[in-house]
C-alpha cells in the first residue's frame, strides 16, 4: 500500500491516510486501499483503531480528479461503491475507533471521521460539511454520522451552509467527542482506554450497530442515487469551475 500506513502495536492498530501533499484527498488508489487495511485490522487481534492523517491534515476530502473522472457513468458507481464498503466496515467494525483531527477534516474526510467511535480534535482542526460548495450533497454516509451526533434539524443547517468550524465550534455542536493541545495528548487518551474493559465496550458498540446498520446501507444507497443526480446539474458544474479557477460560484439552482 502507497497511501496508507497501517502498523499495530500490542492491541492497537494505527492506519494513517498518506497523500501528505494533497492534504491526504482521497483518490480511487487511497479508497481501494482504505478497504484493505481495514479488512486487514478487522481479521487482526486489534481491540483498539487510531486513524489519523500525514502531514499538515487529517483529509481535505475527495481529490477533485477523483471526482471529474467520477463522471464517467461506468466509474461512478465503482467509486461509490468502494465509498460505501470503506464507511460500512469502518462503522461496524468490533473494534473501539478513534479518529485524530489534526488541520482540515472536509467532506467526505470528515464523513470519514464520523464513522468512529471517538472523533478527537486538535485545536488547530477545522472541520466542514462543505459538499455545498460545488453543488453536491455529503456521500460517506455524512448524513445519517451527523445526524446521529447532532439531530437531523442540526444536520440539515450544517449541511447547507457548509462553513469551516474549528476544534471549538465543532465540540459545541457535538460533531466531535474530545478536544486537546496536540497529537501526543490524543495518544494519552488511547492509553487510558486500553485500560478499560475493551470487550465490553465493543460488545456495546455490537449492540447499537446491529440496530442502525441498515439505516446506514439505505442512506449510503441514496446518497449514491442523489449524488449522481447532481452531478448532472448546472450548479455543480459551476462549483467545479469557481473550484478550479479559486472564485466564489455563481449559483443558479438548475
Amino acid at each position: 500500500m502507497e497511501t496508507i500506513i497501517l502498523s499495530f502495536s500490542g492491541n492497537v492498530a494505527v492506519l494513517e491516510l498518506n497523500r501528505p501533499d494533497s492534504l491526504n484527498a482521497m483518490n480511487e488508489q487511497m479508497l481501494k486501499e482504505l478497504l484493505e487495511a481495514l479488512r486487514q485490522i478487522e481479521q487482526s487481534d486489534a481491540l483498539i483503531v487510531l486513524i489519523r492523517g500525514k502531514g499538515r491534515g487529517f483529509s481535505a476530502g475527495g481529490d477533485i480528479k477523483t471526482m471529474l473522472s467520477a463522471d464517467d457513468p461506468e466509474r461512478f458507481p465503482e467509486i461509490m461503491n468502494t465509498i460505501q464498503e470503506v464507511i460500512m466496515s469502518l462503522y461496524s467494525m468490533p473494534k473501539i475507533v478513534v479518529s485524530v483531527v489534526h488541520g482540515p477534516a472536509a467532506g467526505l474526510g470528515l464523513s470519514f471521521a464520523l464513522a468512529s467511535d471517538y472523533v478527537i480534535a486538535t485545536k488547530e482542526a477545522r472541520l466542514a460539511m462543505n459538499f455545498i460548495g460545488i453543488g453536491l450533497i455529503p456521500d460517506g454516509g455524512g448524513h445519517f454520522l451527523l445526524a446521529k451526533r447532532v439531530g437531523q434539524v442540526k444536520a440539515k443547517h450544517i449541511i447547507w451552509e457548509g462553513k469551516l468550524m474549528n476544534a471549538e465550534e465543532a465540540y459545541e455542536l457535538g460533531i466531535v467527542d474530545i478536544v486537546v493541545d496536540d497529537e501526543a495528548k490524543a495518544e494519552e487518551k488511547i492509553a487510558e482506554w486500553q485500560a478499560k474493559p475493551l470487550q465490553a465496550m465493543i460488545a456495546t458498540k455490537k449492540l447499537y450497530v446491529n440496530l442502525t446498520k441498515d439505516e446506514l446501507l439505505k442512506v449510503l444507497q441514496f446518497e449514491t442515487e442523489e449524488q449522481q443526480k447532481m452531478r448532472q446539474t448546472e450548479d455543480h458544474q459551476e462549483g467545479v469551475r469557481a473550484f478550479l479557477e479559486k472564485r466564489k460560484p455563481k449559483f443558479q439552482g438548475k
